[in-house]
């Protein structure tokens, strides 16, 4: 599914905050702050045009249109088959803040966009895929869209500059910050000018990256995704990485915040090892590491050693996120979920490669990286990460790049891929030792690629199409998704489906589900809570409790509703089936780790699975698939020392493992405690206690 420009999309387009029924006003911070009518207009020689660009590839525009009193707004990208398309109209007042905004069209999944805000006289109404909200306004506020183009930031931009502390308060609540990053020189000799690198944050995870040229709106950029002035496009690659450096420098300072290197051996006192061998939790033990290695279980002295106290809680070994698309946020939340190594399955190589040094070296929090060379096809609906390709030649020459390249355990196949060029692919990959998984590609099924030589398919929704779909539709579309809806009727016992399974069986092919993606799909409504995220969701900043309250897909009709929680279930019962026919499956999320591989591993419980065996198979089974388990998987004197506390006993309750106090990552002690606040998240629980060496 490849999720990363979905979460870039949700960072870049709006700093979406909670709006579920009536909320108090936002205070005026002072009477100066709230009266001040100085406010900075948008210049007359402002762009109308943008371009949207992933990788530097151009994926869709923006287009602005000024009307009387405010702007209209066409905004549309289409990466991988899929994106957003919204059209807005805003009205401001006389101080630039919106007094009324209308937003219409279709998230990237296809959930429908109608949300409204109007501001008049003391109060202020909201409608949005939550529900409404209203508030009685004491002073001006900026109403955050939970959908919208980029050129909302030019507006938040434009208030914030003209206030003293460049912090105002924001509906449906919080407050906006900007804090100034650096200015930067594009063009050369005559040709050359400045445009300034904003971070606004505040209601979210993490800061979004912008420019301006003055008062006027210049673009958005992350690593790998940027909307820049028609015109500028030249300038993409060098202003994604300074966005790459910015964000490097955030998680550097969180790192020297956060990340605890004690001196000599350090002794984890009155804990219970979890052995993912015998799927038990141990007696009470003391658990030694130095370095990056475990040293000890139960030395005869632990004299002169940094102490922590276990109380009594469980020590388990580092989990394995197997679906990754890893950026920085995603490793250093990830290791507060006790996800000590992931295997990246698409990205864009130089950004991942600067990611990964930056982990190596200790900048930054981050797991273990084993990576996935992502091959994808040249055509309208490519995915823009990894290599692209248009023949069968360049397909396995971009096979011989990354075997060149090293540190590449498999290649991945995606959508685009032509089916007749899959065989001499797998045949290069095996010439260099590779391993090869992927999508089934548009125009051929499952069983195609078992045949042609899959060690392992990605997605339970790339098998089960297979069964539903008609000869010649489109996967590289939205239709991989929205077909789902016909698998209630599929009947898993029939000779079409066990016959794949056969070849599964035989093959020895293992699947890598993205169990937790197709909950959130199929089962996340508009202005319910969903389910993946109750146990978390009161915990995260205002932007992810309206995120979890959102549906994905469009859900048009009861008729969609039943289709929709059926195909659920029917994935349950299929994912339940493999298991019962010995297929191997590995955890992973497709969603950024973190809470949602929680969720996850959790999910596996309603196909049998039980919680030590889930734990054992996150670890030690993961470590072992991916050719680590000598040196990961568990809590073994000579490992690297990867493992994690919880007060309670997750083998007894799977939900224990959601409330993490401690994470030891290469022998660097983080506390989730001290991790989570960083960005916007309450911790769920306190740190252990430690007494260090004198």
């Amino acid at each position: 599914m490849t999720m990363s420009v979905r979460w870039v999309m949700a960072a870049t387009v709006g700093f979406a905050v909670v709006g579920c029924g009536a909320q108090p006003a936002p205070e005026a911070r002072d009477e100066a702050a709230a009266t001040t009518p100085t406010v900075i207009a948008a210049p007359a020689d402002e762009a109308s045009s943008y371009t949207v660009l992933v990788g530097g590839t151009r994926i869709g525009a923006a287009n602005i249109t000024r009307t009387d009193d405010g702007f209209a707004i066409e905004y549309e990208f289409r990466n991988n088959g899929r994106g957003p398309t919204l059209n807005e109209t805003i009205s401001l007042n006389d101080r630039g803040y919106p007094v009324s905004w209308a937003i219409t069209g279709n998230t990237t999944f296809g959930n429908a966009v109608d949300e409204m805000f109007e501001w008049s006289g003391d109060s202020a109404t909201w409608r949005d895929a939550t529900g409404e909200g209203s508030a009685d306004m004491d002073g001006p506020a900026y109403y955050v869209p939970q959908n919208s183009s980029p050129y909302q930031l030019a507006i938040a931009a434009r208030l914030l500059l003209a206030d003293e502390d460049r912090t105002i308060s924001a509906l449906p609540s919080g407050e906006l910050r900007l804090t100034e990053m650096e200015e930067i020189t594009l063009g050369e000799g005559e040709d050359a000018f400045d445009v300034t690198a904003w971070a606004l944050s505040g209601t979210s995870t993490s800061p979004t990256y912008f420019l301006m040229d003055g008062a006027a709106f210049f673009g958005v950029v992350s690593p790998g995704f940027a909307v820049l002035a028609e015109g500028q496009e030249a300038h993409d690659e060098m202003l994604r990485a300074r966005a790459a450096e910015y964000g490097a420098q955030r998680y550097e300072d969180i790192q020297q915040r956060t990340a605890n290197r004690y001196e000599g051996p350090v002794a984890i006192t009155n804990v219970h090892v979890f052995d993912p061998a015998t799927e038990s939790r141990g007696e009470p033990s003391t658990v030694v590491f130095e370095g990056n290695r475990i040293t000890a279980i139960n030395p005869p002295s632990i004299e002169g050693m940094t102490q922590i106290d276990g109380a009594g809680g469980t020590l388990v070994p580092g989990l394995f996120e197997m679906h990754a698309h890893l950026g920085e946020s995603a490793a250093a939340l990830g290791i507060a979920a006790g996800i000590t190594s992931v295997r990246d399955m698409g990205n864009n190589n130089d950004v991942l490669s600067g990611l990964i040094a930056n982990i190596e070296i200790g900048r930054v929090a981050g797991p273990r990286v084993f990576r996935s060379g992502f091959i994808e096809g040249r055509s309208p609906f490519n995915s823009n990460n990894g290599i692209l390709v248009g023949s069968e030649e360049e397909a396995v020459e971009a096979v011989r790049t990354y075997a060149n390249m090293g540190g590449f355990h498999q290649i991945k196949v995606y959508n685009s891929m032509d089916p007749e060029w899959i065989p001499a692919v797998i045949a290069e990959a095996r010439e260099h030792g590779l391993r090869v998984t992927g999508h089934v590609p548009a125009f051929t099924d499952a069983n195609a690629m078992i045949a042609a030589g899959y060690d392992e398919l990605t997605h339970i929704n790339q098998l089960m199409l297979g069964w539903v779909l008609d000869e010649g539709e489109d996967t590289r579309t939205l239709l991989r998704l929205t077909a789902l809806k016909r698998l209630p009727e599929l009947d898993l016992d029939s000779e079409q489906v066990q016959s794949t399974i056969d070849a599964m069986v035989e093959a020895d092919i293992a699947i890598d589900p993205t169990f937790a993606i197709h909950e959130a799909l199929l089962l996340s409504r508009n202005g319910e809570l969903s389910p993946g995220a109750v146990d978390y969701i009161d915990n995260m900043p205002a932007s992810s409790q309206r995120q979890a309250r959102s549906a994905w897909a469009a859900i048009e009709s009861e008729e969609d509703d039943i289709a929709y929680r059926g195909a659920f279930e029917q994935i349950t019962a299929g994912l339940a089936e493999l298991r019962d026919r010995g297929i191997f499956m590995v955890p992973g999320t497709d969603l950024g780790g973190s809470f949602a591989y929680h969720r996850e591993l959790e999910l596996y419980q309603t196909i049998g699975m039980e919680p030590a065996e889930i734990l054992a198979w996150a670890s030690q089974g993961m470590a072992d698939y991916l050719g680590a388990g000598d040196e990961l998987g568990s809590v073994t004197p000579g490992k690297y020392a990867d493992f994690f506390l919880v007060p309670g006993d997750p083998t007894a309750d799977f939900k224990d493992i959601k409330t993490i106090s401690m994470v030891v990552a290469d022998g660097v002690v983080y506390f989730p405690s001290d991790i989570y606040p960083e960005f916007g998240i309450r911790p769920f629980v306190d740190a252990p206690e430690v007494t260090v060496a004198q």
